[in-house]
């Protein structure tokens, strides 16, 4: 069977609504500040795995699809949530310049799994249509990457105008993205 095409607006349709949770996590990130090595880090690390999840969830089908509808959500929820309360602690002490980075180790990963996890089951989704997967990938990649660095930038102005509260408010933003995960 030849694989199909998925129209181009559909494919960008797609892409900005899988970019969604990415662009709340970065605009609760950009109470950090918006230095060029924290926007690359984040906009490549969301792109790359918003691009890559379509893909590992069009190649292995319903064997991850089963794992991760049932496992994959409840961990994510826990990772924002611990991330975000830790947030919103640090906010609450008005320290958050000693927050931990958003854009590095551990926290870098976990986040971009975690807003990532809905583009696998866009893959698997393709998967079954039989349709190709490259461009729609290379799209959402590319649109995650851009909502990313949009959302950096509006953080450091929330930020500016919020002060620390920002850092609560990006906290909060994080824990309601992870009981979105489950609910």
């Amino acid at each position: 069977m030849n694989s199909q095409a998925i129209p181009f607006f559909e494919v960008i349709l797609i892409s900005l609504g899988l970019s969604a949770d990415a662009f709340s996590v970065a605009l609760a990130a950009g109470a950090q500040g918006f230095t060029l090595r924290r926007v690359f880090r984040l906009s490549w690390h969301f792109g790359l795995f918003q691009f890559l999840m379509p893909i590992i969830g069009w190649a292995l089908g319903d064997v991850l699809s089963r794992f991760v509808g049932s496992y994959g959500p409840w961990a994510v929820m826990a990772l924002l949530i611990l991330i975000g309360g830790k947030m919103v602690v640090e906010g609450i002490r008005n320290a958050p310049e000693n927050l931990s980075d958003l854009s590095r180790g551990w926290n870098l990963v976990s986040l971009s799994v975690g807003t990532s996890l809905d583009a696998l089951g866009v893959g698997l989704g393709l998967g079954l249509l039989d349709a190709r997967i490259l461009i729609p990938a290379t799209m959402i990649g590319i649109v995650c990457a851009a909502m990313t660095t949009v959302g950096l930038y509006l953080g450091v102005r929330l930020y500016k105008q919020l002060g620390h509260r920002a850092v609560i408010i990006g906290g909060i933003i994080l824990i309601a993205i992870g009981i979105k995960m489950v609910v």
